[in-house]
């Protein structure tokens, strides 16, 4: 899998969840803590190209998968084709 990059804050459990998944699953992330970088909820969403109202938000390389429930999935599923 393409490195992930997480956007999302530290007081956030969805954002806790998504960074240990990566690291359960020895998948390679980069966590970017919105806060600390001053990166607003518009300004992801002119990124991905759409409103965002929540985070995490996760890429995996350029392709944008959405929040925790969405990145999870995308993480089995790739999972599951990979053991066919």
């Amino acid at each position: 899998m393409e490195r992930v990059t997480i956007f999302g804050r530290s007081s956030c459990g969805f954002c806790v969840r998504a960074r240990e998944l990566c690291e359960i699953k020895g998948i390679p992330f980069r966590y970017v803590d919105i806060v600390e970088e001053s990166i607003s909820k518009s300004d992801l969403g002119k990124t991905i190209g759409k409103p965002v109202e929540t985070v995490p938000q996760i890429f995996v390389g350029q392709e944008h998968i959405g929040g925790f429930d969405q990145f999870s999935r995308y993480v089995e599923q790739s999972e599951t084709a990979t053991t066919q």
